[in-house]
């Protein structure tokens, strides 16, 4: 038969079991608003009964039960969405990236409005007009050659600007790398201290919650896939064990972190001179730019700037910059070509109206009005050397020349990818190119948030703390351990009887 003391001891291990799911009610209240956080639950099951079968067993009418007992502190946890979460993650850093890029260019080339370069070049072609309707006119003249720096300033402002920019975007590039990498050692860390604890039979899921969340934060630069190795020892069946973080590429898995020997495989980035990202490292292993994979980091170095496989530069910043390197080459061959065919206004044949750029690159910033026609506007060739009635210093008094000039808008020609097309379609090509990237990145942005943050609602409502649900526990375990108290009382009384009650008859 069962002991004297058995009531005693499932009475007892009830007040253990419902004193330990009342700490981790505790646990959960405390940590409600803790980023990461997620709700723990004991796992109560029955003891096992008495007696148990065997050869020997003892000779009862039937099992007697032996209370309850605490057997896991578990997390309540859906790996299934902590997946789709970080899927969407993945778009979310890459689309926020390319749209900030974005956004900041846009308010640089600030088109269209009355400060653009649309419009400065609208100033300069209305001034040559002038010149060409009143040749001899000095005012004119002037003006021409303060729209004209106007036109030099513009172009250089851009060209600094959005590189100042692009620079910021590289320091952000190079950062994220420093923070992917540092997320790599701290989910290292994590993974050895829950290797600790494992073979102990204990579930360390505070440390499961820290793991997961740096595995969150990771998701934003770049996608990667999960592996769980258990632990060895004396692990519970249910315990996680450590991880090993592989990045997803087009070429196949690269192991960024092996969870069984604690190796990490560190990102770096090679660069050419001017910051370009020429190659992507991991461990031993190279990717070339275009082929890395969708995230926050290949998004700020599409949006910096790399060189392709072809040798050539590319990526947001990049093209707008040669772009502008391309309009401001051309427009000023094509202006000191025409200028140079013309006749000043002392009858001798034109010079160069700005300074000869011999390059592409850089020619945005290298817009600078030649010495001759800063220091005598007579030296602008506003006249055609072409005449019937040429008196031997040609038609000097005539603005044909100037004519022709007011027309580089559409006389200019550029090979662009549709072919030749004028510098001011061009420079519309661009910016309509712009607005529209500028777009797309906003809208698939905004789609990927509204996703994630549907999932992520989905998410809280299985993991994160209800204060009401947990209120509602905590009086349920309170009262469960109250009675469990109580039983004690109770058994104490009935051997209080027995011991000091019963055998008094002889005395």
């Amino acid at each position: 038969m069962s002991s004297t003391f058995h009531g005693l001891q499932v009475a007892k291990r009830g007040m253990d079991a419902q004193q330990a799911a009342l700490y981790t009610i505790g646990h959960n209240v405390s940590n409600a608003n803790t980023p990461g956080y997620t709700r723990q639950r004991v796992s109560l099951e029955t003891f096992p009964a008495y007696p148990a079968p065997g050869m020997n067993q003892t000779g009862t009418a039937g099992q007697i039960g032996m209370g309850v007992e605490a057997s896991t502190v578990e997390r309540i946890r859906d790996t299934f969405l902590d997946t789709q979460y970080r899927d969407e993650t993945i778009k979310v850093g890459y689309w926020d990236a390319r749209a900030g890029a974005l956004e900041k260019m846009e308010e640089i080339m600030n088109e269209p409005t009355e400060d653009g370069l649309s419009a400065v070049f609208n100033q300069f072609f209305e001034a040559i007009q002038d010149v060409a309707s009143h040749p001899s006119e000095a005012g004119a003249r002037s003006v021409m050659i303060e729209r004209a720096e106007a036109v030099g300033d513009t172009f250089s402002y851009l060209s600094t600007s959005l590189k100042t920019i692009q620079g910021d975007l590289q320091n952000e590039r190079d950062v994220a790398v420093t923070q992917v990498n540092s997320l790599l050692e701290q989910i290292n860390n994590v993974n050895q201290q829950i290797q600790n604890v494992e073979p102990n039979g204990y579930l360390p899921n505070d440390l499961y919650d820290e793991r997961d969340r740096l595995l969150d934060e990771i998701s934003k630069f770049m996608p990667v896939s999960l592996e769980y190795t258990k632990s060895s020892g004396n692990a519970s069946a249910t315990s996680e064990g450590v991880v090993t973080v592989q990045l997803q590429t087009s070429q196949g898995p690269i192991t960024l972190l092996d969870g069984k020997t604690h190796q990490i495989n560190a990102i770096s980035l090679t660069t050419n001179q001017d910051s370009y990202v020429t190659g992507i490292h991991i461990g031993d292993e190279i990717r070339k730019p275009e082929s890395f994979p969708q995230g926050k980091l290949k998004g700020l170095i599409e949006a910096s700037g790399y060189i392709d496989s072809s040798g050539n530069r590319t990526g947001v910043y990049a093209s707008m910059i040669d772009d502008l390197d391309e309009m401001a080459y051309e427009f000023v061959n094509w202006f000191n070509d025409k200028h140079e065919q013309g006749v000043t206004l002392d009858g001798e044949n034109g010079v160069s109206f700005f300074n000869e750029i011999s390059q592409k690159e850089g020619a945005a910033t290298g817009i600078v009005i030649a010495d001759k026609i800063k220091q005598n506007t007579n030296n602008i060739a506003a006249a055609s050397s072409a005449s019937s009635e040429d008196d031997g210093t040609g038609r000097k008094g005539d603005g044909q020349n100037a004519q022709l000039l007011s027309q580089f808008r559409q006389k200019v020609l550029i090979n662009s990818g549709n072919g030749a097309v004028s510098l001011d379609g061009f420079y519309q090509s661009v910016i309509g190119q712009m607005s529209v990237d500028a777009q797309q990145a906003n809208r698939l942005k905004s789609n990927s948030e509204t996703l994630q943050g549907a999932v992520e609602q989905r998410r809280q409502s299985t993991s994160a703390v209800s204060l009401d649900e947990e209120m509602t526990n905590m009086i349920q375990f309170q009262h469960a351990y109250n009675a469990s108290a109580r039983m004690v009382t109770m058994i104490d009384e009935m051997l209080d009887k027995i011991v000091n009650g019963l055998g008094t008859g002889g005395r």
